[in-house]
């Protein structure tokens, strides 16, 4: 007799969706803690610091605001770098609006606002198993990322407060470790027939980035090469 497979679906449910966060947790609270000693560390308050993760909620902009505002960057040159640095939310974005479009603009407008690196990763695994993405599971999965960050860069200010040289403990770096950490969990979880195929985009993605970063400054060179090279992995993708 023939076996007919039956394919489980991720329950659409907001528990679900926080459940289904809680594995990127560490990485929200490390990189928040350290966000938060280096904020203070550059001068700002604890209640900025919770101000900041409230309104910008995005690691790798908080860290770049907290550089820029010790060197006394104008609010503009702050503003157009966060700017450009965030657009790649707009790339994550517009990859998982397809599975959203039976919801409200209002809704979409949520998804995309709270839409994170990590919860972007979640996301694209999910849809890449089930084909499919709920809206309550993915209210569930932003609104944990989201509190979990807030508290632990409060706390991370808090705890800043007595560490005047988070340099020394080597907090500066977290951001990048987390960028890295997410990276090999992706590429743990791509089939080896594709493996090959994403590590070479990586690599013309380092020869891009090494190429454009003769004639544009870093954050330009980061965004061109990213649109490029995803051009290239959708024309080449099997």
């Amino acid at each position: 007799m023939e076996r007919i497979e039956q394919k489980s679906y991720t329950p659409d449910t907001f528990i679900q969706g926080v459940k289904d966060c809680i594995p990127t947790l560490l990485g929200y609270i490390s990189i928040g803690v350290a966000f938060g000693v280096v904020g203070i560390a550059s001068g700002i308050s604890v209640f900025e610091v919770f101000l900041l993760s409230v309104l910008v909620y995005a690691g790798s902009a908080q860290f770049i605001f907290c550089g820029l505002y010790l060197a006394g960057a104008p609010v503009t040159a702050v503003i157009l770098t966060i700017f450009i640095v965030n657009l790649r939310h707009l790339l994550m974005s517009l990859t998982i609006a397809p599975y959203f479009t039976k919801y409200s603009t209002l809704r979409n407008i949520g998804f995309g606002t709270l839409l994170t690196d990590e919860t972007f990763g979640v996301s694209v695994v999910t849809a890449g198993k089930e084909g499919r993405l709920g809206g309550k599971w993915m209210d569930g999965l932003n609104v944990t990322a989201y509190t979990t960050w807030i508290a632990a860069c409060t706390i991370g200010g808090i705890i800043g407060q007595w560490l005047p040289n988070p340099e020394k403990w080597g907090l500066d770096y977290a951001l990048v470790a987390m960028f890295v950490a997410l990276l090999v969990l992706t590429l743990h979880s791509i089939p080896k027939e594709k493996l090959m195929h994403y590590l070479k985009l990586i690599a013309v993605m380092g020869v891009s980035m090494y190429g454009m970063l003769y004639f544009m400054p870093g954050h330009l060179a980061v965004l061109l090469s990213t649109i490029v090279v995803a051009m290239i992995g959708v024309a080449t993708e099997k």
